[in-house]
């Protein structure tokens, strides 16, 4: 079941009436009106991998308890490593079976070697990545003494598979999550009002900036062999917001959905392409998973600690990792290490928090060097998603190749445009619109947060209209989240 869907519409308003008319004087029920929506909400894509996500969450929720319970370190080390163990293996058998086989087969022929590899036709359980890196933070907090296990299972079982992060997150944490769920809500009207106009960002830059940049993106990015410099330019620049629009549209619909519901998740974007450093898009784009390698691989593996190899060795380690996670393809782990490579100079030179604030803090407009500074982070952010988008590394390698000819300073092809919906000057008024109204609220939680209460009712309403209006003429067939597949 997709957000941007009838059946989340209709979903989506039966469960609340049911949470806060007929279940709301009881916190138990409320909690098991939540756990069977989600199993239903996931059950729609699939009701086979539900058994796999209630798998995950027993195996857990029982691995916490006995590593509590353990007698001696090594049962508990032995419970602790059973769970890593199998989540693992579940994560890599699904994620990477192939890749690995198609990997060694091909080391193998460089060497003159040749096998037949036998791989399978493995449908990836959405959300996999998600809730398994819910479950091990869960573990590894308990391992290290940093929370006790819960013993109610229903309110563990919401806590790994709340439908609204379940299949794309945010990835949420025990300590942060957990005392929500299990403490009693009110319904709050103005929470419920903050909830919808995320919401109603969220689904505007899913439907009408990242569904229409992927109409562009796709088209150049399939024919990208024959078409000019400047035409590769424009399709790199639709994918970087395709890809910002649907992750961060998604996780705005995800924070609204739960807000309804009176519980608040971890922010999960805060404006990345304003950023002045990589560092700083980085402290900004996919915030709970950034800080999940921070706090449970980095960290753990010495972090800024130990000398300036290590800090470099740490920092490589979690970029790949990071490209890893995304996707079973040399792309994504080409993607982590350009990003370790811009980052570095950061690290070496301890300039990574520099920008904690936000830019242009107060004001209108950025100075000079901020701007300069926005414009080249951006632009080597746009030139990592080419190798994120591409579909190998030969592709990516010609396309960036392609730019950087003289073919860049050429009028870009018409081609790929004609058989798109919306002209493409319609397409770059809309993403200026959308920039123009991220800038103006980026000081907030999200852009809609504050913009627009201190205008007139009639603007503020028109205003909010205008987005509705664009969203029924640009939605059409059902797309996708992007991050369904990682």
């Amino acid at each position: 079941m997709l957000f941007n869907s009838i059946n989340f519409a209709i979903f989506l308003p039966i469960v609340f009436v049911l949470y806060w008319f007929v279940t709301n004087k009881n916190l138990k029920l409320q909690n098991m009106l939540l756990l069977v929506s989600s199993y239903f909400f996931y059950a729609c894509w699939d009701y086979r991998f539900l058994f796999l996500l209630m798998f995950s969450t027993l195996l857990d929720y029982f691995t916490g308890i006995k590593m509590h319970e353990a007698k001696s370190k090594t049962s508990k080390k032995i419970w602790f490593w059973l769970s890593i163990g199998i989540n693992l293996g579940f994560l890599g058998f699904f994620k990477y079976y192939n890749f690995f086989v198609q990997s060694f087969a091909d080391m193998l022929e460089m060497t003159g070697l040749h096998i037949n590899i036998w791989t399978l036709k493995i449908i990836l359980p959405v959300g996999i990545s998600f809730y398994t890196f819910h479950g091990l933070s869960y573990v590894i907090d308990i391992y290290k003494d940093r929370i006790k296990p819960e013993k109610n299972f229903y309110e563990y079982a919401v806590f790994v598979s709340f439908f609204p992060l379940l299949v794309a997150g945010p990835i949420e944490r025990a300590t942060h999550l957990l005392p929500q769920i299990k403490k009693e809500r009110q319904f709050d009207y103005a929470k419920a009002v903050d909830g919808l106009r995320q919401i109603l960002w969220g689904l505007f830059k899913k439907i009408v900036i990242a569904d229409m940049c992927a109409e562009y993106a796709n088209a150049i990015f399939a024919g990208s062999h024959g078409y000019n410099g400047s035409t590769l330019v424009l399709g790199a620049l639709f994918f970087t917001f395709q890809i910002y629009g649907d992750f961060s549209g998604y996780s705005d619909i995800a924070l609204g959905v739960a807000r309804l519901f009176g519980i608040e998740l971890l922010r999960n974007f805060a404006f990345p392409y304003f950023s002045r450093d990589i560092a700083e898009f980085w402290r900004r784009w996919h915030i709970s998973l950034s800080t999940w390698f921070r706090d449970y691989l980095y960290i753990p593996l010495g972090g800024s600690k130990g000398g300036t190899l290590k800090k470099v060795r740490n920092t490589f380690i979690i970029f790949i990792v990071s490209g890893f996670w995304h996707g079973a393809n040399w792309t994504f782990i080409i993607w982590g290490f350009l990003n370790a490579l811009y980052i570095m100079p950061s690290i070496l030179f301890n300039t990574n928090r520099n920008n904690l604030d936000t830019v242009a803090k107060g004001k209108i407009f950025p100075t000079i060097r901020e701007l300069i500074s926005m414009i080249v982070t951006f632009s080597l952010t746009v030139l990592a998603w080419i190798f994120f988008r591409a579909d190998n590394v030969s592709h990516a390698i010609d396309y960036v190749s392609r730019i950087f000819s003289s073919s860049l300073f050429v009028m870009p092809n018409k081609k790929p445009f004609l058989a798109t919906k919306a002209h493409p000057g319609v397409g770059l008024a809309l993403i200026l619109f959308f920039i123009v109204i991220e800038w103006m609220g980026r000081e907030q939680q999200y852009a809609l947060a504050t913009l627009g209460k201190s205008w007139h009712r009639t603007f503020r309403w028109a205003f909010y209209y205008l987005l509705i209006i664009a969203i029924f003429l640009f939605i059409g067939k059902e797309q996708q989240f992007i991050y369904f597949q990682f």
